[in-house]
């Protein structure tokens, strides 16, 4: 008999879980709530929160709005956003993860210091230099972000330094930088811990004798540690189930690291995508999630598989 396992340190981390509880103290008031950006990077679970009231918005159809309630998810917004709420009289139900907020400030406080940098796309022929910053101490500078393009919480941690922070998405990026002028580097919350120590020594063994050079470990621990978890889930499978929406950042890593571990390894959003000529020939499942997967999902999933199996 197939035999299934749920991973216990799969499922929502503990932002996510905060926003969505927030969401759904706020709807079960029957108050009008909108959500600036998808609550989590699942369509099912975004899905589940939309029948309950919740609306999805942009930024720009936030600036249409006036005297209203606005969630924000636990991925945090640039200041930019707190100002228009402010001006549009916007209630703000601030689900910004404690995590993510932290390292805002801490980006924050380093850029008010005059450590600024340009902003500029990294190409492979390219290096970003700095213009003179209005530090105190009359040095020049580069706040430097390792995190997603674009991402979410990147926008909100850019944000910080009025877009003025070089980010690098990957460790090719990080040849690119000036290493004549003292480099900051920070992390969003959510990337991998082997590729950002990886980036620090390379920055280590190239910066400039006559710059500083300071990293801030501010990748979250409670994501950062499913990684050697869901290696061993996965080694202990004869296939792995992975449930995740395709936008998920997290969802992504997460999955190569199945993948590399087990090769019979398939990632599906909802239990329609399941194929179950996958199950011919296999006795044991192992299903496991990204930090933006609901227990409920995986569950979905596992029920699905054992309908098709006894």
């Amino acid at each position: 008999m197939l035999q299934i396992e749920i991973d216990n340190g799969s499922g929502f981390c503990f932002g996510v879980t905060t926003a969505i509880k927030k969401a759904e103290e706020e709807l079960a008031k029957g108050t009008k709530l909108y959500c600036l950006g998808d609550i989590v990077h699942n369509s099912m679970e975004v899905e589940r929160l939309t029948r309950k009231g919740l609306m999805t918005i942009n930024h720009e159809q936030m600036r249409d709005l006036h005297d209203v309630k606005v969630l924000l998810r636990a991925h945090g917004e640039p200041p930019e956003t707190y100002e228009l709420a402010k001006r549009n009289n916007i209630e703000i139900i601030d689900a910004t993860c404690p995590v993510v907020l932290a390292l805002q400030r801490r980006i924050k406080s380093q850029y008010e210091k005059g450590y600024q940098s340009i902003n500029g796309s990294l190409d492979k022929e390219d290096t970003i230099t700095t213009p003179p910053s209005s530090s105190k101490s009359g040095g020049e500078a580069s706040i430097v972000i390792f995190g997603k393009n674009g991402h979410a919480e990147v926008l909100g941690l850019v944000g910080q330094t009025h877009s003025h922070a070089i980010v690098i998405e990957k460790f090719e990026d990080v040849k690119a930088l000036d290493f004549n002028h003292d480099i900051y580097l920070y992390s969003q919350t959510t990337k991998s811990l082997d590729e950002f120590h990886k980036i620090i020594d390379y920055i280590q063994s190239h910066i400039s004798p006559t710059a500083k050079f300071q990293s801030f470990d501010t990748i979250c621990r409670q994501v950062a540690n499913r990684m050697p978890n869901i290696s061993s889930f996965a080694a202990r499978h004869d296939l792995i189930l992975f449930v995740a929406g395709r936008k998920s950042s997290n969802g992504k890593v997460l999955f190569h690291e199945c993948l590399s571990v087990n090769p019979n390894s398939h990632q599906v959003e909802s239990a329609d995508e399941i194929d179950m000529t996958w199950f011919d020939g296999v006795q044991t499942v192992g299903i496991c999630g990204a930090t933006s997967t609901p227990k409920w999902l995986m569950e979905e999933c596992r029920d699905e598989i054992l309908r098709h199996t006894r």
